[in-house]
This record gives C-alpha cells, structure tokens and sequence, in this order.
C-alpha cells in the first residue's frame, strides 16, 4: 500500500518544512488572512514572564485584547476571569522556567484547557519581538492548531518525581562532599584513597571519623579496616602516616558534617518516596502465559543493590506501579526504573508509538531536510533524564553476554561509540515503551542468536551482491 504524501499543513505541524518552505510559511501566517483552517476559534496566547505575563485574546472580545496581568495569586485569577467574560476556552503559554506552574494550575482550576508549549515551536516570530508580539503570535499560532501540547505526567507521578529530583540533587551534593575528603586527606599526605578503593565505604568513613575525632596513630586507624578489604592492615597503616594540619582538619571535620546532613536529608527523601509510591495504584499486571519460566541473563545482576539506592525495597513497588519488571531487561536496573516512573509514569498512552516516545526522549534522529537531501544532522538542545539513564544502561551492555549486549557491540564496532551508546539507548527505550503499552515480559535470546542472525544477514547480502555481479556462491569444503 503506497504511503499518503502528507499536506503541507500536517507538514508544517510536524516540522517538515524545509528552511525556504518555513520562511514562506512564517510570512503568511503574518497577513491578517494566512489562509488556513481555524482548529481553535476561542484561543488565547499568554507570555510567561517573572513579574508579569502580557495576554492576548481573538480582536473584538475586549476592548483591550492584550492585558498584563501580574504574578501574585489574585492577578492570575483575575487573568482566569478576564479569559472567561472574553469566552476563551483554550490557552497556549510556554514552558517558561517554572514561572508558568502556577498559571496553568490555576487556568486548568477554572476549567480552561491549557497548552504547555515548547518554546523550539514558537520561536520563529518574524519581526522585532516583544511580550506583546509574542502572547499574539501564540494565540495566532494555537488559532491555527500548529502548536503541540508538552507530556506531563499525573499529578501523583509529579510528586514522585518531585522527590526523586531533590534526591539526586542530595547524592550529588554528598558527592562532591567525598571528593572534598579525598582532597584534605591527601593534602595532609594521607593516601587513604590508595590503599582503599572507596573512602565513603564502610572503612573509608570509619577511618576518617576518627581522624576527625582526635586518632593520629596510623596502627590504631588501621584496625578499623573491614575484614572485605583486599588491602592488609599493615598497608593502610603506611598509607595514614601524614602531616596533620591543624587547618585541614578543620576543613575535613566540616566536609564530614556536610556528608552526614546529605546522608540524613536522602533518608527523609526515602521516607517520603516510600509514601508517595505505596499511594501510586496497581498497574494491570501481565497474564500469566506472558511471564518467562526462568530469569533472563542479567537478572541478578540487576536487582543487585547499588549504592545510595533507597533503603526500602523499591523493586516490589516498582514491578506493582508498573505491571511489569523493567529490570528483566540487561542494563537495566532498579534505579533506572526507578528513573522511568518518576519521569513519564506507568501510562505511556500519551504516546501513540514508539517513534513518538523515541522522539520525546531526543533519541531519534534529527535532520535538516532542502530539497529532498540532508543538508546536516542538529544536535537537539536540552537534556532528557530519561534519556540520559538509558544511555548509561547501554554503556553497561558492554561486556554482557546477552543478546543486547551482542547487539551494542556490534553497533559500536561499525558506528563508533557515540553513536552506538544513542542508538542502543534508543532501543532500549522502544523495549520499555511495549512492556509498559503491551504488559508483557522480556526474554533475552542471547548473544548466539544475535551472532546467528547477523551471519544469516551478511551471507544474504553476500549472496545478492554476487548474483549482480553474475557470480554464484560456493561454501568453502
């Protein structure tokens, strides 16, 4: 069945225009008449500022159809109440900062239907730019349908992720907090990092809260090592013989009390995760004959418990929420769910398919098309914390004898790392969208059904290459 050829208005919706057909497009969508179908007759355009946000409303429906309103609570409802008497049933505002949380809370409270619009889609204005140009030009563009409506999750995934993010603000923080350690233990010549692998271990922290506490004799330091420790006690005393200096330990003993009011706040985050996700309700778990009878490869080792991982069981709650276990997938692991849930939830059905869920991550390609050619490939601005766990999870493929893992390898031996971990990433993700859109469980193939296949592949390509040639291929006895 031939492919329909796409209008120029469903093109201009999705971005497909090249750069002569967008400057066309932008100038007549300046004219007073651009020609094109009316989708939201009652549409508004509101400009996100800090202090104040300038309001346009279709000409004839005030006397003044753009306003300021400012920031404080009564001025947005009093903004919400403007819109009403002018008849405006939806509102297009762009994603601003976190300026326009507490307008689209309070427009969606007074029954408005309200787009949250990336400012990428509304950039071209032509002209000078100013609040007001730019709260009528989004009120043109929403008349005419050209703008998108951002994802966002369920109010209850929100709070989720809201936690989440302060959480991995928190293990970021008390990461620097051990590098400052490690950096005041080695100015005092104290080469505790050499001889253990983590100081923030269990070994580490005991050595140096007694450091902190008044212990300088590096025999009795040594006795706190931990019987795991691969390092002899003799080795650790060598490596805490140092110059004591009374300012550095004061830098350390402050850097430790840092440590230790991170590690008590992620704790209070954890408490309330916990809450958040035991409120979360059940997702529809798959159907029996969809669950594999034996673990894939990679199973253990990804509900093995990583460091600063919640100190609750979070694997139940995660495999409950979602319906499905994402850690059965190789690279993925409970934090990287985790990551999932908090981000985009267990309802993916704001995503038709995969390609849109791809596209929504940055994952998927991104062209300037002229002409019918690809004229360069744009790097998209802006970070997905979805994204990035995943390619972190394919960095992880590397050395694992699964069927992913097979897959990884063979990307970056013929694309190159970078482009190997985005499209591995990529992959991942279309394997996340139909567990969470179809229910079912993965099951790994392994590396040798991989092999098979692309073997299968290359002599077929062998076999066509040879027969344009006139040629026959003979296996080799």
């Amino acid at each position: 069945m031939a492919k329909r050829k796409k209008s120029t208005f469903e093109r201009l919706r999705s971005g497909e225009l090249n750069r002569r057909e967008r400057r066309e497009w932008q100038r007549r969508l300046s004219l007073p008449d651009p020609g094109l179908e009316i989708v939201h007759p009652d549409a508004a355009g509101i400009d996100i500022g800090n202090a104040s946000h300038f309001v346009a409303v279709p000409p004839g429906r005030d006397e003044q159809p753009v306003q300021e309103f400012g920031s404080w609570t009564s001025d947005l409802r009093r903004m919400a109440a403007w819109l009403k008497q002018c008849r405006i049933r939806t509102v297009a505002l762009q994603s601003t900062g976190v300026y326009w949380i507490a307008v689209l809370e309070i427009l969606e409270a007074e029954g408005l239907e309200v787009y949250l619009v990336n400012a990428r889609g509304t950039k071209n204005l032509p002209g000078r730019k100013s609040d007001v140009q730019e709260c009528q030009w989004l009120m043109r563009l929403h008349t005419y349908g050209l703008l998108r409506n951002s994802f966002r999750p369920p109010e209850e995934i929100r709070a989720v992720r809201t936690i989440w993010r302060q959480r991995e603000r928190l293990v970021q923080d008390a990461g620097r907090t051990v590098q400052q350690m490690q950096k005041a233990l080695t100015t005092m010549n104290v080469q505790l990092a050499n001889t253990v692998s983590d100081i923030s271990g269990v070994t580490g922290l005991a050595i140096i809260r007694a450091i902190v506490d008044g212990v300088r004799d590096p025999w009795e330091l040594a006795k706190l090592r931990d019987r795991r420790i691969a390092a002899s006690e003799e080795e650790i005393a060598h490596s805490l013989a140092g110059n004591w200096r009374e300012d550095v330990l004061f830098e350390l003993r402050q850097v430790v009390e840092a440590y230790d009011f991170y590690q008590k706040q992620m704790t209070a985050c954890h408490q309330q995760l916990e809450k958040y996700l035991a409120a979360l309700p059940d997702a529809k778990a798959p159907a029996e004959s969809e669950v594999p009878s034996q673990p894939p490869q990679g199973w253990l080792k990804s509900k093995y418990r990583r460091k600063n991982q919640p100190d609750f069981d979070l694997a139940p709650e995660l495999e409950r929420t979602l319906g499905v276990d994402l850690t059965t997938i190789d690279g993925i692991d409970i934090l990287t769910a985790q990551i999932i849930l908090a981000e985009v939830g267990p309802d993916l059905r704001a995503f038709p398919t995969e390609d849109h869920f791809t596209a929504w991550l940055q994952l998927a390609p991104h062209r300037d098309i002229s002409g019918g050619k690809v004229i360069r490939h744009v790097k998209p601005e802006g970070r997905n914390r979805v994204a990035n766990a995943l390619r972190m999870a394919a960095q992880a493929l590397s050395r694992s004898d699964s069927y992913l893992g097979a897959r990884y390898r063979s990307l970056r031996g013929r694309r190159g790392g970078p482009r190997a971990v985005k499209a591995m990433a990529r992959y991942l993700a279309r394997l996340v969208y139909r567990l969470l859109t179809k229910g079912q469980a993965y099951v790994d193939r392994g590396a040798a059904h991989y092999e098979n296949k692309r073997q299968e592949r290359e002599k077929l390509a062998l076999q066509r290459k040879a027969a344009e040639l006139g040629y026959q291929l003979v296996p080799a006895v």
